[in-house]
């Protein structure tokens, strides 16, 4: 494995994965965990745009109504206001790399290192992040810039996964197996200690 520490910041691109309003279309949007997504989100756009670096969004399409090719819901959050010079990929996969060509503009953009965001946080976020690791990438999974929700045990009626449990096991697996568990803060604090470095 590739870790955050080998690579420079100055090498990362941040990916916003599926911020989109179809997860606000549906009910479990209530009973959502991180309710400073959209906070902590957009101070990593922030931070990345001031260092100049890779900011790439990602929208899902699948064959739920909210989520099909066409649906209104299918668009960034009200919260971001994407640059015209910042890519907006679609995909139909659970990982972003496979049905994208998010590695050849990865490569083209010298990036080393990815910084993930998104939604879903054990879904399509921790899958592009094992991906990812597995093609050479050192990756910064930050768990407060990601959200997710109650999983149903389809064959138990009522049994549920807690999103406190689904955080819980997705940073036990990814942990030092297929990232650095990162915070916003720190990632920042070595945008900010970059930006310091005379040119």
């Amino acid at each position: 494995m590739l870790y955050s520490s080998q690579v420079p910041i100055e090498q990362s691109a941040l990916l916003v994965i599926d911020a989109q309003d179809s997860f606000k279309a549906t009910p479990r949007w209530e009973r959502r965990n991180n309710r400073d997504f959209e906070k902590n989100v957009g101070a990593l756009i922030d931070a990345y745009r001031a260092a100049g670096l890779p900011v790439i969004f990602f929208l899902h399409n699948d064959d739920d109504q909210y989520f099909e090719v066409g649906s209104p819901y299918v668009k960034l959050m009200d919260f971001i206001e994407r640059r015209p010079d910042e890519p907006l990929i679609y995909k139909d996969t659970r990982n972003a790399f496979t049905s994208t060509g998010l590695g050849a503009l990865l490569l083209k953009n010298n990036v080393r290192r990815i910084v993930v965001t998104g939604i879903q946080m054990e879904q399509c976020c921790e899958t592009t992040t094992r991906v990812a690791a597995d093609l050479g990438y050192a990756v910064d999974f930050v768990t407060e810039a990601t959200m997710t929700f109650p999983i149903p045990n389809y064959d138990v009626p009522g049994e549920e996964l807690g999103v406190q449990e689904i955080q819980c096991r997705t940073e036990y697996a990814l942990r030092r197996r297929f990232a650095t568990i990162a915070t916003v803060a720190q990632l920042q604090d070595q945008l900010r200690a970059r930006s310091a470095v005379p040119a």
